[in-house]
């Protein structure tokens, strides 16, 4: 990964920046989660850093559930770790390290969450391509992005390439400063994958 590129990410010092009270306070994972996830599924946490949302999806699943919490620093990844211990969850999280420009998973899961990093994605379209080869058939995908940091033309732009990569608008869902987008994979048709 080029310096460019570690800069658009948010460092592993700064985890408790994405996961505190307050931040839990605006962007509750619960209610910003709530009718996407059943018991028993197994779903996906993009960018997963400290955890906030992957430990909810994991009360979420269930006992029979599974959430793989995908980040590329190891650092994100052990802090996660260390508070589904604490919260007796870790049985449930699979904790995959990807690279900068693959995800490289071949799991198929139900749901699939992109909170705040798909503007930090260097290839786009190569992301979301592989984020639709990895949901079922009507599994569904919620991109959330900052509004501070993500013009609408830019957020329009991630939608088109989202469509084009095999995902149709289901809802845009209301959540605080952000932009907010659900979509579903249709078909079972292979659109493709390329490195992003």
């Amino acid at each position: 990964m080029t310096g460019k590129e570690t800069a658009r990410v948010c460092p592993w010092q700064c985890a408790w920046f994405l996961d505190n009270w307050i931040r839990r306070l605006i962007h509750n994972p619960d209610k910003i989660l709530d009718g996407y996830i059943e018991k028993g599924q197994t779903v996906l946490d993009l960018g997963s850093g400290p955890g906030m949302f992957s430990l909810a999806m994991a009360k979420m699943v269930g006992e029979k559930g599974k959430v793989i919490s995908v980040d590329i620093q190891e650092e994100m990844l052990r802090i996660l770790r260390q508070k589904g211990e604490r919260a007796g969850l870790d049985s449930r999280i699979l904790f995959h390290k990807s690279r900068p420009d693959e995800i490289g998973l071949s799991e198929n899961v139900d749901f699939a969450l992109a909170f705040y990093m798909v503007h930090e994605v260097p290839n786009k379209e190569g992301f979301l391509r592989e984020v639709a080869s990895l949901l079922k058939t009507k599994g569904k995908f919620l991109i959330v992005e900052p509004k501070h940091h993500v013009s609408e033309t830019s957020f329009e732009e991630t939608v088109k390439v989202a469509e084009s990569a095999g995902l149709s608008p289901i809802s845009r869902p209301k959540i605080f400063f952000s932009r907010a987008i659900l979509l579903q994979k249709n078909s079972s048709q292979d659109y493709g994958l390329s490195g992003f």
